[in-house]
């Protein structure tokens, strides 16, 4: 497999099988732990098991013809000299102790009781678990040799002249232990290889099937990622739903879509910005060029015009600067919305007062066309709860976009009425109206659906009050028919006082 073609790197298979050679070891250590200490216990439990009842046949079987006491109340020590030799006959491991009532160790021939400070005593509780459970209860009791450890036992109780105690036999003494060490070595030894070369082996069939199996998806993913990577755009990983690693798949899906979409808006930006760019240029130059032509004609002809085309090359100029002046603060205004520059500050404000202030505003224009322009407003005061210089701007453009397509003697009207949880404004005018197919895009910058009208507007003004109704989210609506006029309609959120 060449370079190029690789989808997983050296590193990542080396983690992979360092990880699973941990895994190996700490698996065979475990096995051989597990293994060793359920087998001495197991190996404890059936010796205990089996010599349950030596201490009861000890008692039986000594005691019957031979007290364990002197008359001087001291231990019979030859009785016991000749039991441990009979008993060490049979088995070296086993050490026998003579207990009294309080389980002080009273004799035993592996002690050195010259030694006063070596007197040992040892736990009653597991001797009496012991007898209570007649031997069929694994049990660990003191060892007298080694204080702190423990080891399995065998006991029955006695009691001889007037004396009680008990016959504590410990069934794994010293001797026991060295051979069971030396064992014990050589069988973990044995284990460990063959546990250890039987757990590599199968671990090492296991992790090239994990391995293989575990980075599959990512193989594909890769590969994916790695196509996407190169121009293929469409790439997309399939079903991510099924993968091991769903969320990195669904991730990747995402983001590539994301960087589409993202691809596709830019391209479309690109697009409009030309087109804009163009536009305007276009729009600019009308202005420009008529301002250019009357200073002109104002510099060559100062002398022979008269006072009154002075004057009214002189308002001409004014108004195309107006104009002028108008079409750019449009472009600011519209490419801060675009750019998601401006951001709405909601608060409830009087949409009823507000639209008295814009009525009394357009009025002396109105009247100058001669076209009434009303408010009906049924409701004494409507609130709503939006942006209120945002909201102005979009009824200004909407009121000037009606005055400008409306003919002498027309009208037009701003209504509000509330409906339910809003206020529904409405802008209608009796005007040239718009074609039904040209309603979807008279939103669109720069759409003018009437090139032949002389009143071309700057193509800004609708797609401003789009944009107003976006950060709002809103959505406005146009009802028009040729010749019968237009309707402009848009929601807001009403403000309960």
């Amino acid at each position: 497999m060449s370079q190029k073609e690789k989808t997983l790197t050296p590193k990542l298979i080396k983690k992979l099988w360092l990880a699973f050679i941990l895994l190996v070891f700490l698996m065979g250590a475990s096995y051989i732990f597990i293994t060793g200490y359920f087998a001495n216990k197991y190996s404890q439990e059936t010796t205990q098991r089996l010599n349950a009842d030596i201490a009861h046949h000890v008692i039986a079987e000594k005691f019957k013809d031979a007290s364990p006491f002197l008359e001087d109340g001291s231990v019979n020590k030859p009785l016991f000299g000749d039991l441990m030799h009979d008993m060490m006959a049979v088995n070296q491991s086993i050490e026998v102790y003579l207990l009294n009532e309080t389980g002080e160790v009273l004799y035993s021939v592996v002690l050195d009781h010259g030694d006063k400070s070596s007197i040992k005593s040892v736990s009653l509780t597991p001797i009496e678990f012991f007898i209570k459970n007649k031997g069929e209860r694994f049990v660990l009791g003191d060892d007298p040799r080694n204080i702190g450890e423990q080891k399995i036992f065998s006991a029955a109780p006695y009691s001889v002249d007037g004396r009680d105690g008990y016959v504590y036999i410990v069934l794994a003494g010293k001797k026991f232990e060295e051979v069971s060490d030396n064992l014990l070595n050589q069988y973990f030894t044995k284990l460990g290889i063959g546990a250890t070369m039987l757990t590599m082996l199968f671990s090492l069939i296991i992790g090239l099937l994990a391995i293989w199996f575990l980075t599959k998806n990512l193989r594909l993913i890769t590969k994916t990622v790695r196509k996407f990577h190169d121009g293929d755009l469409q790439a997309r990983i399939a079903n991510p739903e099924n993968s091991d690693i769903e969320v990195f798949a669904k991730s990747f899906n995402e983001m590539a879509d994301s960087i589409v979409g993202n691809m596709d808006k830019m391209q479309s930006v690109d697009l409009l910005r030309r087109e804009l760019i163009a536009n305007v240029s276009h729009d600019l130059r009308t202005p420009l060029a008529i301002l250019k032509g009357y200073i002109e004609t104002l510099q060559i002809k100062n002398d022979t015009l008269s006072e009154e085309q002075k004057q009214e090359y002189l308002q001409i100029t004014h108004d195309n600067v107006d104009k002028l002046s108008n079409l750019i603060n449009q472009l600011f205004e519209y490419s801060k919305l675009e750019a998601e520059q401006v951001t709405p500050v909601k608060e409830p404000f009087s949409i009823t007062e507000l639209s008295h202030d814009l009525i009394a505003k357009f009025r002396v224009i109105a009247e100058k066309k001669q076209i009434d322009l009303q408010l009906d407003n049924p409701e004494e005061n409507c609130m709503v709860f939006a942006d209120v210089s945002l909201v102005e701007r979009a009824l200004q453009n909407l009121i000037e976009n009606a005055l400008k397509y409306t003919q002498a003697n027309g009208k037009v009207t701003l209504s509000l009425q509330k409906k339910g949880k809003n206020v529904e404004i409405n802008i209608t005018d009796t005007g040239t109206g718009i074609a039904v197919n040209e309603q979807p895009f008279i939103f669109d910058r720069y759409k003018q659906v009437d090139k032949s009208a002389k009143k071309q507007g700057y193509g800004l003004g609708l797609a401003i009050v789009k944009k107003i109704m976006d950060l709002h989210d809103t959505t406005i609506t146009v009802l028009s028919k040729p010749k019968e006029g237009s309707s402009f309609i848009f929601h807001l959120p009403a403000y309960q006082v």
